[in-house]
This record gives structure tokens, sequence and C-alpha cells, in this order.
């Protein structure tokens, strides 16, 4: 599995419009083939900060970068963006989420 966070600092006046602006690119991706997730969360530390983590299947990543909507979020997010997005993307040897040993509830 592919697995990769990015963070996007936003410039003041389109913090509260963010979510808006990436909601089709957000769907989309949501969509494709070999999608696993695609989640945003917002910092608790920085409200202009926002964080996206996702996760293809290995041969699902490719066609991600390659398609006409992520053609267009990369057109698009610039304008609203402070400063270039900041990634990490490994491959893991995963198929998902596991379950947290240090903490369990019953």
């Amino acid at each position: 599995m592919i697995f990769i966070v990015v963070k996007f600092k936003t410039k003041p006046e389109w913090t509260e419009r963010w979510m808006e602006l990436v909601g089709p690119f957000t769907e989309a991706t949501r969509a494709e083939p070999g999608n696993k997730w695609f989640d945003w969360s917002r910092s608790v530390d920085d409200l202009n900060e926002f964080v996206l983590v996702e996760a293809f299947e290995e041969d699902g990543a490719a066609s991600h970068v390659n398609s006409e909507h992520f053609r267009d979020a990369v057109r698009i997010m610039p304008q609203a963006l402070a400063e270039t997005p900041r990634i990490v993307s490994q491959k893991v040897n995963a198929e998902g989420w596991s379950e947290m040993g240090e903490i369990q509830v019953s």
C-alpha cells in the first residue's frame, strides 16, 4: 500500500473556503479504483494548516497522479496556498488500519 500524508498551509483569506475548493478533488479521488482512503484534518496548532492522509493500493497511486481531477487540483490549489505543500509518501507493508496494541477498548 502507498501511504501519503500531505500538509497544506493556506492563505488566511482562503482557510475557511479550503474544503469547498478541494471538495470536487476529494470526491473524485475517493471514487477512484485503488483508493483506500482520502481524509482531511485541520491542525489544532495552526488553523491555516490542513493535513491530508491518503492511501492507495500500489497500482492505484500512479493513475491518481495522472487523473484529470489531480491535474485540475494542481492547477487551482496554488491560489489558496501560502507555501508549497509538504509530503511524506511511503510504500508500507499493510492493507489498511490496524488496531493499536498499546490502547485497548473493551
